[in-house]
């Protein structure tokens, strides 16, 4: 009987961006004051939410900026750039191309089934697992390189990707492991 594929949803995509050259951000408060928080007082970067897509972009003195809250790799640029023409459109002087790496994916996945979390500590290595602390295993892959958070229920968080892909290749991969070592249990759909 074949599987359904695990359904996987990107959470949350963290991208760096490095401008090469420092902004001044009290311009940028006066630019666009319905736009950004800033509250040097209490955290050193500024704020810059975006409605569409739905992002928070840090921006410091430095040129450097974070961007959070992105759905996909592509939103996180798409945030960034919007974000660049922004400041561009309201008289703050951007020189260079941005330079945008990805840091992490965060996304969720529910691989269909149930799994015995006390053998796939075992089977798996590279595990923690401490029911009486939490109750998912901590499972860290290191091809690709990402820590995956395995319940009971056969949902999944996995952190640390740099690709989307990688969430792809983690998911299967472990959902492969975890068939081939017979540690997760499907219900068999009911015929009527």
């Amino acid at each position: 009987m074949s599987r359904p594929r695990p359904s996987i949803r990107i959470e949350n995509v963290v991208a760096s961006v490095s401008l090469n050259q420092s902004i001044d951000l009290l311009s940028v408060v006066k630019a666009l004051p319905q736009a950004v928080e800033y509250k040097p007082e209490q955290f050193p970067g500024l704020v810059f939410r975006l409605r569409k897509p739905k992002t928070a972009t840090l921006i410091f003195s430095s040129g450097k900026m974070v961007c959070t809250g992105a759905r996909s790799e592509d939103l996180a640029r798409k945030a960034v750039r919007r974000v660049i023409s922004e400041l561009r459109t309201n008289g703050i002087l951007i020189v260079s191309k941005p330079e945008i790496q990805v840091q992490n994916i965060v996304a969720s996945a529910n691989l269909g089934g149930k799994v015995d979390l006390e053998r796939s500590t075992f089977a798996l290595g590279r595990t923690l697992y401490e029911p009486e602390q939490f109750p998912g295993l901590i499972f860290r892959m290191e091809t690709p390189k990402v820590v995956i958070l395995l319940f009971a229920s056969g949902k999944l968080v996995c952190t640390g990707a740099k690709k989307e892909q990688d969430v792809e290749d983690a998911v299967g991969k472990l959902r492969q492991l975890l068939e081939e070592e017979q540690l997760i249990y499907y219900e068999e759909s009911k015929e009527t």
